[in-house]
């Protein structure tokens, strides 16, 4: 071993630090070893082995996308990450803190795996300290791309577990988030993708369907991109709806402007907003844009148009650098909103285009009336002057791991806390099972977390701070893909018990403002693996939600905070939110309840009796 050790020193980067120093923090940016894994068989190889010949792979540099690697540009899939370092008697817990991998990560240290993650936008920590061992000590990563930019392209750094807060902390932190009207806060929003919505898959089929989704409890429609498709480059038959040829212009598919307007005052009548999707980036490449300003676009060294990734191939990307550009954009964007009438916008990949147009555009429009901005995007910047929702990606990601067992319910402790601390205060995120990419590319929702886990995750994402968002067809747990380049129907026939589920929450959402704008407080529960419970609370109004994420039934304990949650107050009186039996709940005493299997009890609490 001791004439090993200076081979492996040439081999590997090695630093060394001693975790006995009060403000230790070890940078692991610069050199690491690099192995792409097209095929998918490092883990089935062990490529994670503390004892895997690494003679063979490449030298990189990090924080960096891999697209800057020799050779990768343009390349998805999976990658392997190593290096070596010292640690000189570690004491104390230990965290390894990824501030950004794209897409998702799998680490282990020194051959046992610590943990994973998805997300592309949020840093995450993992807690090494039980696989850690004196002197020289190697860390690996699995990262998997799933389209766009790949790799390890933030900085990773070891600190003790104790000041991960300090470094979890983001540059928008304490910030005051946009502040978003009522009824932004308030919302509940049904995403509408008109070719599966109805039989007729126009904006007719939708409005003969308004007060269905009124008795559903919604409160905002978000239309996916209802202008004209581009056929150049057509993606299936009717091609992407993504793929805009006129930002002015309606689908004929859909209707006429004229239909649209009928629909939009229907809406108004049953006291729905409505918001449609906005296609920003990029249009088709027979688009009105493409040929009036084919210098609004993006172009390679030959000056040639491009896309914006490799797979996006029936589209071409705009070119934001154009101060015309810009003005065209947002003059657009105000015809849709003081003209025709609509409440806002859903921002498509809105990450690809510049923040500050996002600013510009939303100052704009909040002179005509309050708007809602949704951008698909998860970035805190976001929240501070352009938009008043994200998507929550990281809870969605979340879901599956922890219903099919592999992570404990605590991930969403670290999901939360990463929330707090990364955004704006006051930031809102979108908080949903699916959606039309996630339903198209991966799959349906009930097939992806089973009926049972289905229902358990409708609860969550409708009872965490944010705001959330059903799709087309979740009313009936629908079990088909809705492909976006053909028509493909929801199965109306099927059971709604799904759409029953949501009515019910949805009023609870609606009877109780702690839902909605209140603040979270976690209850610690056991089994902790499995049971995940907190307050909701906005002054005197106050909610207590218990889930069971396990498959098997469980008996969950509660150690309630009473002094926190009810000061001053002896005991309490709660009663179940589905209409079941007054519970007290007394100082000193652990609350428990039986849950069944993916089970869930919501509690409201009667206000103290006046003295």
């Amino acid at each position: 071993m001791i004439k090993l050790l200076p081979l492996l020193l040439m081999v590997f980067m090695v630093v060394s630090a001693s975790a006995q120093e009060a403000a230790f923090r070890l940078p692991l940016d610069g050199e690491w070893l690099f192995r792409v894994d097209s095929a998918k068989v490092g883990i089935a190889q062990g490529w994670y082995l503390d004892s895997l010949d690494r003679s063979g792979w490449e030298r990189v540099q990090t924080p960096k996308y891999w697209e800057e690697y020799p050779g990768l540009a343009g390349y998805d899939g999976w990658g392997w990450f190593s290096r070596t370092f010292i640690l000189d008697r570690p004491a104390g817990s230990i965290s390894v803190h990824f501030a950004g991998v794209d897409d998702d990560a799998v680490v282990w240290v020194n051959g046992v795996e610590v943990g994973d993650h998805a997300g592309y936008t949020d840093p995450f920590a993992l807690d090494i300290t039980s696989a850690l061992r004196p002197g020289l000590n190697s860390l690996v990563v699995l990262v998997k791309d799933n389209g766009g930019g790949g790799g390890i392209y933030k900085p990773v750094t070891l600190i003790p577990t104790r000041l991960l807060d300090e470094l979890l902390k983001g540059p928008y932190y304490g910030t005051p988030a946009l502040k978003s009207a009522d009824w932004v806060r308030d919302a509940v929003i049904y995403s509408v993708y008109l070719r599966s919505f109805s039989p007729e898959g126009n904006f007719a089929g939708l409005e003969k369907r308004l007060p269905e989704l009124k008795n559903l409890g919604v409160s905002v429609l978000w239309l996916l991109p209802v202008n004209p498709v581009g056929e150049k480059n057509r993606k299936g038959t009717l091609g992407s709806p993504y793929a805009v040829r006129d930002f002015y212009g309606i689908n004929p598919e859909f209707g006429t402007l004229a239909d649209f307007k009928r629909l939009l005052a229907a809406a108004k009548k049953e006291g729905l907003r409505l918001i449609i999707d906005l296609v920003a980036d990029h249009t088709s490449w027979d688009s009105r844009l493409i040929g009036e300003h084919p210098d609004w676009f993006r172009k390679d060294a030959q000056g040639n148009i491009v896309s914006p990734n490799a797979d996006w191939t029936d589209v071409a990307a705009l070119d934001y650098t154009k101060p015309a550009l810009r003005r065209y954009m947002i003059e657009m964007m105000r015809w849709w909103v003081k003209d025709v009438g609509i409440d806002g916008f859903r921002c498509d990949v809105a990450e690809l285009v510049p923040n500050d147009f996002w600013e510009e555009a939303r100052a704009q429009l909040n002179r005509i009336k309050p708007v809602m901005m949704l951008a698909e995007g998860s970035l805190p910047v976001e929240h501070v002057r352009a938009f008043d929702l994200t998507y929550s990606w990281n809870v969605y990601d979340a879901l599956d791991p922890i219903l099919q067992g592999k992570r404990p319910v605590t991930l969403l402790d670290q999901i939360l806390k990463n929330e707090r601390l990364q955004f704006p205060t006051g930031s809102l995120r979108l908080r949903f099972t699916t959606n039309h990419d996630k339903n198209a590319w991966d799959a349906p929702a009930v097939l992806k977390f089973g009926k049972d886990g289905l229902r358990v995750a409708t609860v969550l994402v409708n009872t965490l701070p944010g705001v959330p968002m059903i799709y087309t067809g979740e009313e009936v747990a629908n079990d088909r893909k809705l492909s976006l380049f053909e028509k493909v129907g929801v199965d109306w026939s099927r059971p709604r018990e799904m759409g029953e589920l949501w009515k019910s929450l949805i009023a609870i959402r609606h009877a109780h403002l702690a839902l909605s704008r209140g603040d979270m407080l976690r209850v610690p529960a056991s089994p902790e693996a499995d049971v995940f419970s907190f307050f909701r609370a906005a002054g005197s109004d106050k909610v207590l939600v218990v889930l069971n994420f396990s498959p098997e039934p469980r008996t969950a304990s509660l150690a309630v905070p009473m002094d926190r949650i009810f000061p001053r107050q002896g005991f309490v009186k709660m009663k179940d939110a589905a209409g079941g039996k007054t519970i007290v709940l007394q100082p000193g005493h652990p609350l428990e309840m039986a849950l069944e299997p993916r089970g869930y009890r919501i509690f409201s609490f009667e206000p103290p009796a006046k003295k």
